[in-house]
């Protein structure tokens, strides 16, 4: 071969091994992201849950899908710069763990399908148009469909321990997921003849000062609201709780299993397990705003004797027959 035909040939080869490269370059992922108002400890079950739903459909991490976690550790200021770290990757859906993050995830992005977990009613929040058709880029599932639950757990409340007169509910001011219950919970406990103090949380060093503001309030039973800084922090909760002989319901299971008395409330792992499920539908193209909003029709009723044998609580064999699941 001349010296002039090999130099043409190498250069023609040469010119053709960028295209082969690109060729061979795997098809980007699916990249969907999860944004927790929990820490990642206090998190792990619910984003367990999340991935099991994607392996049930066929999912495998790393292979058919990528996945991007976030977490605010429990402080709602945080959300806003948590969501707006997660849109600059430009992921396919984002699943939204609470009121807040569902809120702050609107403010930076109208174009990236939201699936959210919330507590509040994301009508009121104008997130959405309507229950059946969402409208906008929102959709996924309203926990507090039934807001009659903020009565029935002050009933059961009543019910765990006879003769409570003064009930105490920590709430947390600076997070959206607590809005509805400083509406509802005064109406409630008017209704069942029970007097109510509200003691704020704002962040978890506030914790054991609201648990003394409460006794020197002559507090006898204790309501905690289902916001992710009491569920981050529910062992420190449930624990003191216990020290005070101090009767105390809570929304997530997760409180009873940490030493807490009750909780009654939707299973909150199966909502992320299922939001997988919507998550796929996206993923294969359907638009958020035509998937209606799901609420959940099974709450459970969890009872931990043991929290009641520490407290100095008899509770009722009718009570307990009404339990879904009793922690012995």
């Amino acid at each position: 071969m001349r010296r002039r035909d090999f130099i043409r040939l190498l250069g023609g080869t040469a010119a053709a091994w960028p295209l082969a490269a690109r060729a061979q370059q795997p098809a980007r992922l699916p990249l969907v992201g999860l944004i927790s108002p929990l820490t990642q400890a206090a998190a792990v079950r619910n984003v367990e849950q999340f991935r099991k739903g994607l392996r049930d459909l066929g999912y495998v991490e790393g292979r058919s899908v990528a996945l991007e976690l976030r977490f605010a550790d429990g402080r709602p200021e945080r959300l806003p710069e948590v969501a707006a770290a997660l849109v600059t990757l430009k992921p396919d859906v984002i699943l939204v763990g609470s009121s807040a993050g569902i809120l702050a995830a609107h403010q930076v992005t109208q174009a990236i399908p939201l699936v959210m977990i919330t507590l509040e009613n994301p009508i009121t929040l104008g997130l959405i148009k309507s229950i059946a058709r969402p409208g906008t880029n929102i959709t996924g599932t309203w926990l507090a469909g039934d807001e009659a639950l903020v009565g029935k757990r002050l009933a059961m409340l009543k019910d765990l321990a006879p003769g409570t007169a003064r009930v105490g509910a920590f709430l947390n001011p600076g997070d959206a997921t607590d809005a509805p219950m400083f509406r509802l919970l005064p109406a409630a406990a008017g209704a069942l003849g029970l007097d109510l103090g509200v003691f704020e949380v704002r962040d978890a060093s506030e914790i054991q000062a609201a648990f003394s503001s409460a006794g020197r309030a002559g507090v006898q039973a204790l309501f905690v609201s289902p916001t992710p800084l009491f569920l981050s922090n529910r062992q420190e909760i449930a624990t003191t709780a216990a020290r005070l002989r101090l009767p105390a319901v809570y929304g997530w299971r997760e409180f009873a299993e940490a030493g807490g008395l009750a909780s009654y409330g939707p299973n909150l792992p199966d909502i992320y397990r299922r939001s997988a499920g919507v998550v796929d539908k996206i993923l294969k193209g359907a638009n958020p705003a035509d998937l209606p909003i799901e609420i959940p029709t099974r709450f459970d009723l969890v009872v931990n004797l043991k929290a009641a044998k520490t407290i100095g609580l008899t509770i009722s064999d009718r009570f307990l027959l009404l339990a879904d699941e009793v922690i012995e």
